[in-house]
């Protein structure tokens, strides 16, 4: 088997995937992104492994730990995408960038709401 086949393909499912992490607006869709770009290095850490005829097999035993750190990757994003869709009501990440707190106008201080200053009082 020529090495040029699985780099070739290696190749391509990497561009997908970086496609879709640069081009997706939802959240689920750029975790499965970043997981064919990660299965993209598995595919050329084994076939390297198998074109160099290493005898301790060090490209397949590294895509053991790639798998198992992409598989706790997934289960931790999705988690952190099922949190922010419940608490935001949307699963886009461009709304997700603009959506941060704005801070309060400093020029009118309201009089029921404490200061930064009596916040750090009251914490102490």
């Amino acid at each position: 088997m020529h090495l040029a086949y699985p780099a070739v393909l290696a190749a391509l499912l990497f561009s997908v995937g970086l496609y879709g992490v640069l081009a997706r607006r939802n959240a689920i869709l750029v975790l499965m992104s970043v997981e064919l770009m990660l299965n993209a290095v598995n595919l050329n850490l084994v076939a390297f492994d198998v074109w160099l005829r290493d005898t301790l097999h060090a490209g397949q035993a590294l895509t053991l730990f790639v798998i198992a750190i992409a598989a706790a990757e997934i289960g931790i994003g999705l988690a952190i995408v099922l949190m922010v869709y419940r608490n935001r009501g949307t699963s886009d990440v461009d709304r997700l960038r603009d959506a941060k707190e704005q801070p309060e106008p400093a020029d009118e201080p309201s009089a029921d709401k404490p200061s930064a200053d009596e916040k750090a009082e009251a914490t102490a």
